[in-house]
């Protein structure tokens, strides 16, 4: 497994269904979910970006609950994958946070639906990764109706979308989480 893999879920800078620039709410969910992937797939931290201090309470309230609360002794396994997962209002704090594990700026890594051509696909990624063991690697996930064009244009790395069989492809954060991480990190 990496060791130097992270992964964000941004609520910010996203867009709503109209093409405007949002912020999104934390989905219970996605917390507990996307931790369980990462812990899963080695992940060092998964970060919640949330700019919203309504929603960053909420957030802190529901892993206190599994952390320290009842939910830590009802379900020691889910306290365990919950223990990396670090909630931060901006993705600049993230930058820092990674900055002072590995001293080193790290690899900005964004998934979209959308194809890009200038996308790099999962085993080029996955020898980047393994490869580059000094180098700290960011998978950036988006909510909503996804990242903003300047986030994903200030991005070092963009990734191959995951696509199905049809013309359908609107999967849910989680999933796609689960199916990228497999891919970069599964045997």
């Amino acid at each position: 497994m990496p060791e130097n893999l992270y992964i964000a879920l941004l609520h910010y800078p996203v867009y709503n269904k109209n093409k405007q620039v949002t912020a999104t709410a934390i989905f219970n969910y996605d917390i507990h979910d996307i931790s369980r992937i990462s812990k899963t797939y080695g992940v060092r931290k998964f970060f919640i970006v949330q700019p919203l201090q309504k929603q960053l309470e909420l957030g802190k309230k529901i892993l206190y609950h599994w952390l320290f609360d009842w939910g830590s002794t009802y379900n020691p396994r889910r306290k365990e994958a919950l223990l990396n997962v670090v909630l931060k209002p901006s993705f600049d704090d993230v930058i820092l946070d990674i900055e002072s594990e590995f001293e080193k700026k790290p690899k900005v890594v964004i998934t979209d639906a959308k194809p890009f051509p200038n996308a790099i696909g999962y085993s080029e990624l996955k020898d980047k990764i393994y490869k580059d063991k000094n180098t700290p690697y960011i998978i950036v996930f988006g909510t909503g109706w996804g990242l903003t064009e300047d986030f994903i244009n200030a991005a070092d790395i963009i990734l191959e979308p995951v696509f199905g069989e049809g013309s359908y492809n609107h999967l849910s954060v989680r999933s796609a989480a689960a199916i990228i991480l497999d891919r970069l990190c599964g045997r």
